[in-house]
């Protein structure tokens, strides 16, 4: 079953995260991964949540998903995503 990886992050070095941005998507693809969304305009429709740049991606199965997170292939970029922001990352089981 598809799951998807809900992001929240805020960008505390932007021209740091541009290397981000460049170096991850491919390594989302090596594992069957694709972007739903991606930093697009946020609205709050309800509550007192304040995200900031929000991505939603979505992977075959939870453990695509969890392979990805743990793979080399992804801890470079991981790494420059840790040094240049802060933020939350959940994964979501879809139906």
């Amino acid at each position: 079953m598809p799951s998807y990886l809900v992001v929240n992050i805020d960008v505390t070095d932007p021209t740091r995260y541009q290397d981000y941005i460049r170096a991850v998507p491919p390594t989302i693809e090596q594992y069957g991964g694709k972007y739903l969304a991606r930093g697009g305009r946020v609205e709050v429709l309800e509550g007192r949540w304040n995200p900031k740049r929000m991505a939603i991606v979505e992977f075959p199965s939870a453990e695509q998903a969890k392979a990805w997170w743990d793979s080399t292939e992804y801890a470079g970029p991981k790494a420059i995503r840790q040094s240049c922001s802060r933020g939350e990352i959940v994964l979501l089981e879809g139906l």
